[in-house]
């Protein structure tokens, strides 16, 4: 009996560990080393660059070693770099090779006599099981409590059928999608409407999309992460933050919040995602490597308008109009800025606070030490959105598609660019590691490459669907 209970204790600590599918230091170097560029994902999944799919077993106790060496391989001698089915490393971890079977499934290697390391080996808990996976019937074990879809019931990628005809103006922009600009290349749009509930997703210069990712609700706010490899979404009436594998098109991960979540800022440097949660006066910060929310930091009021800008937070309370600012390397300290009304975007530079308003078409400039007003001018009626490149804030003006370039040594306006089309252009996103950025005119249905550097645009491409926003990310190669 003793000796029963010894071995359920050791089988749920196994398990349990198992639940963090947290890839050994040293494995993770030889993956590194034998197959450079290879992506390591937060569930314990290990994708090569040619898209070569390795599932991780986990030994229910490691061996203690000096130095890490593959301890065998199937077929024999064969080191991760010659993509082997089996490797079995001294510590008794194990990589096993997603294989395809004759009639199209995926599979693992179907050994006569499975090395006990297989045998005996558990899959991470908490992994997202290749779709219609099927496990060998004598190491059946490894699948623990996961759940394995033989049906591919939960691929969310979808034909794009859906007409938009009704929503499209008939002045539907510029037609020229001609040629693909450089910085588009390799690059993939995930764009949301008001009049569906999908991601559609795009292949620029094409003007329909390739799919789309079907969702439960329509989406509040989406953001590529981690290369492409993600998307996290917000949706309304869902108190979850569902994460997305763009090369799977499946749901990977959904974080329970426990309210409604809203706007999503990403901090690039830091890998981490901070999400909102204005009825609860709450901001989320999830850590992008492990795809798991780490802190809560309560705030007052009703956030909107988040803005990052080095280790200060700012938002707006949309219910007082006041401002606030979180510096997150002072205990996460509260800082009310001031009261102003009808706030639509904020920007931080240079220790100096700018405040858009919508309705007055006027920019406020504060001094963050002293919290006194520095200057006030007017700006582009209907100003939506800032981004900042070196010493220049543009302005983008809504109603007349027009942004206004504001020199940050000297606070002022320094000039304006005209955007070239008529329209509602009210999205504005700087494109990650590059001078350019995406401007989207709702009304026209179509989105600018604007070059932030030389303050010029470089091109227009019409979309046929309607826009609500626009993301530019890496492309990311799909598991067909």
């Amino acid at each position: 009996m003793r000796k029963f209970l010894l071995l359920l204790c050791i089988l749920i600590i196994s398990c349990s560990a198992s639940l963090a599918a947290k890839i050994p230091d040293e494995v993770r170097s030889y993956i590194e080393n034998n197959a450079p560029g290879s992506d390591i994902r937060f569930d314990g999944v290990v994708i090569l660059p040619d898209n070569t799919i390795y599932l991780p077993l986990f030994p229910s106790l490691f061996s203690d070693i000096n130095s890490l060496k593959v301890k065998m391989s199937v077929p024999k001698n064969k080191t991760l770099a010659q993509r082997p089915d089996v490797i079995i490393f001294n510590n008794d971890f194990v990589l096993l090779k997603v294989l395809t079977d004759v009639n199209g499934n995926r599979t693992v290697a179907n050994l006569s006599n499975p090395p006990l390391q297989v045998r005996t080996g558990l899959l991470p808990q908490d992994m997202l099981v290749p779709s219609g996976l099927i496990i060998p019937e004598n190491i059946k074990g490894i699948i623990g409590n996961l759940k394995v879809d033989t049906k591919s019931e939960d691929i969310i990628k979808r034909t794009s059928k859906e007409s938009f005809e009704e929503f499209l103006d008939d002045k539907n922009g510029p037609s020229n999608n001609n040629y693909l600009v450089p910085v588009l290349k390799n690059k993939t749009l995930f764009v949301t409407t008001n009049y569906s509930k999908n991601i559609q997703v795009v292949t620029p210069p094409k003007s329909s999309p390739d799919y789309s990712l079907a969702q439960k609700s329509i989406p509040i706010d989406i953001e590529a992460v981690n290369n492409g490899k993600f998307v996290l979404v917000t949706s309304y009436e869902r108190p979850f933050l569902d994460i997305i594998s763009v090369a799977d098109s499946r749901f990977i991960k959904q974080i329970g919040l426990g309210t409604f979540p809203d706007e999503i800022v990403i901090d690039n440097a830091a890998n981490k995602a901070y999400v909102t949660s204005p009825k609860a006066s709450t901001i989320f910060v999830i850590d992008l490597n492990t795809m798991s929310m780490i802190q809560k930091i309560r705030i007052n009021g009703y956030c909107e308008k988040l803005t990052l800008a080095g280790d200060k937070i700012f938002y707006t309370d949309k219910l007082k109009g006041d401002i606030w600012a979180i510096e997150t390397e002072n205990n996460y300290t509260l800082r009310n800025i001031g009261n102003f009304p009808n706030i639509s975007a904020l920007m931080f530079s240079d220790n100096k606070l700018y405040i858009a308003s919508r309705t007055k078409s006027r920019i406020a400039v504060i001094d963050y030490s002293t919290l006194g007003l520095e200057r006030e001018f007017t700006t582009e009626n209907k100003p939506l959105s800032m981004v900042k490149y070196n010493n220049i804030i543009y302005v983008l003006g809504a109603q007349n598609n027009k942004l206004q370039k504001i020199d940050t040594a000297s606070g002022k306006p320094v000039g304006e660019v005209d955007l070239g089309a008529e329209g509602f252009s009210s999205v504005f996103h700087q494109i990650d590691n590059t001078q350019f950025a995406v401007i989207a005119n709702i009304k026209n249905n179509s989105y600018t490459i604007f070059d932030l550097k030389n303050g010029s645009i470089v091109k227009t491409y019409s979309l046929n669907i309607p826009l609500k926003d626009i993301k530019v990310a890496d492309k990311v190669e799909l598991f067909e």
